[in-house]
């Protein structure tokens, strides 16, 4: 093969259409260089040489330029409530703050612990600069500091039941007063007299403060610890949902459990659907709540939270999902909220859990499995198959349909019947398989182990057989 020319080289490598007929017309991909180039004119020479056709030289040339497809990861869906209860909702260009600040015992209680303390911190610091500048300045316009600073040694000692404070002389020494006075420690060192009114009203107005702050402060940190969301922390949800069916009906259901073994009285729970919907005026409301009703035996709607229970709704004309199938489940921009409220037995603050699940968390044709055993007299919760689930025969067409034609409930429990029995059967015929393969492995391992009997002829004629 010959080399190429620097025309020829210059025409391949900027992918030109008119290259000389000893190039193969091609276009490079980013990054090809000049051995790129070669080896495109060493294919062209070999299909020139009738060792490959030309044809399967251009389609290979063709395949390997051929873009891949860029795959894009789907966007997952904005969901109104998160799994963890937290509401996915961001508020913007409130233009009325001041609202926040007439409710102020309730923004610092919703505030960040870091925020609250940083808060609290600086109302300290700034309480104490404020009366230790009143202080200095009582002391200034009473000429205690400049009597200070003229008189030593035993005149000072005389000052003490002339001056407003004795020992403050400074700045310094006005501010760790203000902090002795607020705080109520009273080293001994400073203390006031009967000479200065206006001191002893400085220091009525300095515990009056100090005490509103240590009120503010102590209530704000009980209601951030005693929070109904922290009780929630123990409140928990499966992680799915399930369809099937229950006494002849589909039924939507979840789970819900309590991992304290405190109660919580009178325990309810509300489930919503929330939908993107449009009006037949054609307005749109992108969070329609629909509300769904939860199959309770008991009138008062409460339920008894001792042990985990599957919360059932059964979907029939008054539920959102009565018109939904199997196969409608996955294209639907639904999202199912369930609420549960109650009372927290231990301090008698009513708590609230939240959890949510949109279409891809609903598992069609499946049931939980049973957690709750009987051990020794005892009832035992197993957490560990808190959120499993087993599958179950269950049509896959809405509720409306199985309510029209109820021959499908039939049919879809005679075939999973019928299917149970030939899984059945297929692993009865397996075992005995694998049985027989055993047996026939034994007998052949046996027979191994026989050994051979030996004869020996003496001379006489006599035959003496020995078995070892």
């Amino acid at each position: 093969m010959g080399a190429l020319g620097p025309r020829a080289r210059s025409a391949g490598e900027r992918g030109e259409v008119g290259a000389p007929p000893g190039l193969c017309k091609f276009k490079l991909r980013p990054g090809e260089g000049r051995e790129a180039v070669r080896v495109h004119a060493r294919r062209e020479d070999v299909a020139r040489k009738s060792i490959i056709p030309e044809e399967y030289v251009l389609a290979r040339i063709a395949a390997e330029n051929v873009r891949k497809p860029r795959i894009r990861d789907r966007l997952p869906k904005a969901r109104f409530i998160a799994k963890s209860g937290a509401c996915n909702l961001a508020h913007k260009n409130i233009r009325e703050q001041g609202r926040f600040l007439q409710d102020i015992f309730t923004t610092l209680v919703d505030l960040k612990w870091r925020h609250t303390l940083v808060i609290f911190t600086m109302s300290f610091l700034c309480s104490w600069l404020l009366f230790a500048i009143m202080w200095w300045l009582v002391a200034f316009a009473h000429g205690d500091i400049y009597a200070y600073m003229e008189k030593s040694g035993l005149e000072k000692s005389a000052l003490e039941s002339t001056v407003c404070v004795t020992n403050v002389r400074s700045f310094t020494s006005a501010f760790l007063f203000s902090i002795e006075v607020q705080v109520t420690i009273g080293f001994g060192g400073r203390m006031m007299t009967e000479e200065c009114p206006l001191a002893i009203t400085v220091l009525i107005l300095q515990n009056i403060v100090g005490l509103i702050i240590n009120a503010v402060m102590l209530g704000c940190i009980f209601m951030k610890t005693a929070q109904a969301h922290r009780r929630a922390e123990t409140l928990i949800f499966s992680r799915h949902a399930v369809i099937a069916v229950r006494n002849g009906k589909l039924c939507f259901m979840f789970r819900v459990g309590d991992l304290r073994k405190s109660m919580i009285i009178s325990a309810s729970v509300r489930i919503q659907v929330v939908k993107k919907t449009t009006t037949p005026e054609g307005e749109v409301v992108p969070i329609h709540q629909l509300d769904i009703p939860v199959d309770n035996p008991i009138e008062s709607n409460n339920i008894f939270l001792v042990a985990p229970l599957i919360i059932c709704h059964v979907i029939d004309k008054r539920s959102p999902l009565y018109d939904i199938s199997a196969t409608d489940l996955a294209n639907q921009d639904l999202e199912v909220i369930v609420i549960l409220e109650g009372v927290v037995e231990t301090t008698g603050i009513t708590t609230q859990a939240r959890t949510s699940y949109i279409a891809e968390e609903i598992q069609w044709g499946h049931r939980f499995v049973s957690i709750v055993t009987e051990e020794e007299g005892v009832y035992s919760v197993d957490y560990s198959k808190f959120g499993n689930t087993v599958k179950v025969a269950a049509p896959r067409c809405s509720a409306r349909e199985l309510d029209e034609k109820p021959s499908i409930l039939i049919q879809t429990l005679q075939k999973s019947e019928l299917s149970h029995q030939n899984s059945l059967r297929k692993r009865n015929s397996m075992r005995r398989n694998n049985s027989m393969r055993r047996n026939n492995s034994i007998r052949r391992n046996n027979s191994s182990l026989i050994v051979p009997k030996v004869q020996f002829m003496t001379l006489e004629g006599n035959q003496n057989t020995l078995e070892s």
